[in-house]
C-alpha cells in the first residue's frame, strides 16, 4: 500500500511540475514584432524573435515593416507590438503622446550605440592629413577633395534626389558657407551611386568627403570616419530652416547633424503578455556600434537574411547578448541554436 501510496505521489509531483513548466513557457504568449526593410532592423527583429521564443517561451510572428506604416499600425491598431529600430525623430510627437496615454512604451531609447547622420572621410584620408578632425578643417582644404568634374572646387558629396537629407545637406552647404569656401555639390543618382563614390575612393586610396549614416555597411566595411560638426544651431535652424526647401527659408545657419533618436518601442499588449522579464530584455538590448557594423557588412559579403545573421551573431557575440538575458535564458537559447 505504501508503494503505491508513492507512486500516486510521485505521479502527481511528475504531472505538477510538468503542468508548471508548460504554463512557465507559454506565459509570454503570442508576440509580433515589425521586421523592418533595412538591414539593422533586420536582424535585431530575427535576434529578438530566437531569444524571446527559445529564452522566454514566447510565440513570436515577424511581419513586414517600415518607419511611419508601423508606427501608424500600433499607434491606431496595436500591432505589430515591438519596433526593434524606430527612427523616432520621424514621430516624436506623436510618440510621446501615445506613451503619455498608455498606449506605447518607449523600452529602450539606444538599442544601437554610436549610430547617427553627418559628414565623414575615408580613414586614408586622416592618416595622411590628422588634422581633419572636423567639419571646419575640411571645409578649409577643397582642394583636397577635388569635385570630379571640376577639379578647381571640392567635391561635396549627398544624398540621392528626394532624399529629406539632400535637402538638409543642400541648406547645409549654405549655412556653412561652402560656396564662398571653394566647394560645389557633387549630386548622386541613387544609394547605389553613392555608396560606389565611396568604395571607389577608399579602394584607389583617394580622399572623399560627404554624407552618410551608421550603422550602415559602408561605414563598417571602409571604416569611415566621421567628422566633428562643431556646435547645435538651434531647434528653429533646424525644424524652421535647414529641413525646409531654399524657398521656405534662404537664410539657413550652420549647424552640426540633429542628433537621431532611435528606440525601441512596444504597445501595452506587449508588456502585458511579455512581462517583466521580456521588458527587462528589450531595456537591456543594446548592441555596440561596432558589433552592428559588423554584422551588416558579414549580411552583405554574403549575401545573409537576416535570419541566418541572426545565429551568426548569437554564436559569434556572446560577450554581447549574454548580458542582456539571465544566465538560465541564455543556456536556453545556446542549446537552440
Amino acid at each position: 500500500m505504501k508503494t503505491i501510496k508513492n507512486l500516486i505521489v510521485s505521479a502527481i509531483v511528475a504531472l505538477s511540475f510538468t503542468f508548471f513548466n508548460v504554463n512557465a513557457n507559454a506565459a509570454c504568449g503570442n508576440i509580433t514584432i515589425a521586421n523592418m526593410n533595412w538591414a539593422s532592423a533586420n536582424l535585431m527583429a530575427e535576434v529578438d524573435k530566437v531569444i524571446l521564443e527559445k529564452g522566454y517561451g514566447c510565440t513570436v510572428e515577424l511581419i513586414p515593416g517600415a518607419t511611419m506604416p508601423t508606427f501608424t499600425s500600433m499607434n491606431e491598431k496595436g500591432e505589430p507590438d515591438v519596433a526593434p529600430e524606430f527612427w523616432a525623430n520621424a514621430a516624436l510627437e506623436a510618440l510621446t503622446k501615445a506613451t503619455g496615454e498608455g498606449r506605447m512604451h518607449q523600452v529602450n531609447l539606444s538599442p544601437i550605440k554610436g549610430l547617427g547622420e553627418g559628414w565623414w572621410i575615408p580613414p586614408s584620408t586622416l592618416e595622411k592629413h590628422p588634422e581633419l578632425t572636423t567639419a571646419a578643417a575640411v571645409l578649409a582644404r577643397p582642394d583636397l577633395f577635388p569635385h570630379p568634374e571640376d577639379a578647381s572646387k571640392g567635391g561635396f558629396h549627398i544624398c540621392p534626389p528626394g532624399w529629406a537629407c539632400e535637402l538638409i545637406n543642400k541648406q547645409m552647404f549654405v549655412g556653412w558657407g561652402m560656396e564662398a569656401k571653394g566647394w560645389k555639390i557633387v549630386e548622386t543618382g541613387s544609394q547605389a551611386g553613392l555608396d560606389g563614390t565611396i568604395a571607389k575612393a577608399v579602394e584607389r586610396g583617394e580622399n572623399w568627403f560627404g554624407y552618410y549614416w551608421t550603422p550602415t555597411t559602408i561605414i563598417g566595411k571602409y571604416q569611415m570616419v566621421g567628422l566633428d560638426m562643431g556646435k547645435w544651431g538651434g531647434d528653429d535652424n533646424w525644424h524652421k530652416c535647414l529641413i525646409k526647401s531654399e524657398q521656405d527659408c534662404a537664410t539657413p545657419k550652420q549647424s552640426k547633424w540633429i542628433k537621431s533618436e532611435v528606440y525601441t518601442i512596444t504597445t501595452d499588449n506587449f508588456k502585458k503578455t511579455a512581462g517583466k522579464d521580456g521588458m527587462k530584455y528589450l531595456k537591456k538590448r543594446t548592441y555596440p556600434g561596432e558589433v552592428m557594423n559588423t554584422m551588416l557588412v558579414y549580411m552583405a559579403d554574403n549575401q545573409a537574411e537576416g535570419a541566418d545573421a541572426a545565429i551568426e551573431f548569437l554564436k559569434k557575440h556572446e560577450d554581447v547578448w549574454t548580458k542582456w538575458v539571465s544566465g538560465k535564458v541564455a543556456k536556453k537559447v545556446k542549446a537552440a541554436l
